[in-house]
């Protein structure tokens, strides 16, 4: 998929158009998988938004639908085009590394948004623009355990992990915070066993499934984000298993909805419209020459049935 959106300025005269047009500039960006989920869906939708609200922004917008090779291909394009930034939602944290590295050495600086890319290719990158992964991870096990304390079970709780797609630096990251996070504040909880989810519903119904029936004792699940946790707690419903506590990360309207419904503990609060918008503006920044954090990490604050009165349900 690509899109283009232009953004011009109007002119009264021939030589005003034509300064308003040198400085113009050309962001292209390269997602990693749109149809994939709702949250991806509602930052693109953000991010043209804003592009086509910035008159000096001329924005190339594409989509690699999950396939890495798409990706680079992609990246190629845009180095051939010899846009002015290129922002990556990587579709691998790794395979995108050589990519970069070319668009770094085209003298074109790259954003990241969303997923950072793996450490050895720092060198290539001017900043990463995202929620910080890791701790998000270990404040969804921090929620995890303050609700078995509470229920007087946190030293005998058995949980589950429905983790993302593997190799993607999120679900690394998130999967990360809350196995180092959870034996630090409830070091008697055991965490039972990980699969991935694919950041897919219907997968993760699967995965579920079938802990469900491997396991008869568990006391908790957390899903790296909520559309992989709802379909654990679809799955749950289904099998008449109740009173597991359910965490997930990045919340969504579908998790939001089963917190107030009472049967989906806590997440964390996360927006897409936030993350596209600092993404461009990260891009936009740099090409303005102001400075710019190499992890410029915006907020993302737990939120469970006791505080969700206090943020808006997401819109994604």
């Amino acid at each position: 998929m690509k899109m283009t959106i232009t953004a011009a300025l109007a002119c009264s005269t021939a030589m005003f158009g034509a300064a308003a047009a040198a400085q113009t500039m050309t962001v292209g960006i390269t997602q990693n998988n749109v149809g994939v989920d709702s949250y991806q869906t509602t930052y693109e939708r953000a991010f043209i938004a804003a592009a086509e609200a910035n008159p000096d922004v001329n924005a190339i917008v594409l989509d690699a639908g999950g396939d890495v090779a798409r990706q680079l291909a992609q990246m190629e394009d845009l180095i051939q085009q010899q846009v002015d930034a290129i922002i990556i939602w990587p579709t691998n944290g790794e395979a995108v590394i050589p990519a970069v590295r070319r668009a770094h050495n085209a003298g074109i600086p790259v954003v990241v948004t969303n997923s950072n890319i793996a450490e050895q290719g720092f060198d290539f990158i001017r900043s990463f623009s995202g929620p910080d992964n890791v701790t998000q991870g270990s404040r969804s096990a921090e929620i995890m355990c303050e609700r078995f304390t509470a229920l007087g079970i946190q030293d005998e709780a058995r949980v589950v992990q429905i983790s993302g797609q593997p190799g993607y630096t999120t679900a690394i990251e998130r999967q990360q915070g809350f196995d180092d996070r959870l034996p630090e504040v409830c070091p008697n909880v055991t965490l039972v066993e990980t699969q991935p989810g694919d950041w897919n519903r219907e997968k993760s119904q699967q995965v579920m499934e079938a802990f469900l029936i491997k396991y008869d004792d568990i006391d908790g699940v957390y899903s790296g984000d909520d559309n992989m946790g709802i379909g654990a707690l679809n799955a749950a419903r289904a099998a008449g298993r109740e009173g597991i506590v359910f965490v997930g990360a990045t919340n969504f309207a579908v998790g939001y909805d089963a917190m107030a419904e009472g049967d989906y503990w806590g997440s964390i609060y996360q927006s897409p419209v936030d993350d596209a918008e600092a993404a461009l503006q990260t891009a936009i920044d740099i090409l303005n020459g102001e400075d710019v954090p190499f992890l410029n990490y915006f907020d993302t604050p737990k939120i469970t049935q006791t505080n969700m009165d206090e943020y808006t349900k997401p819109v994604f």
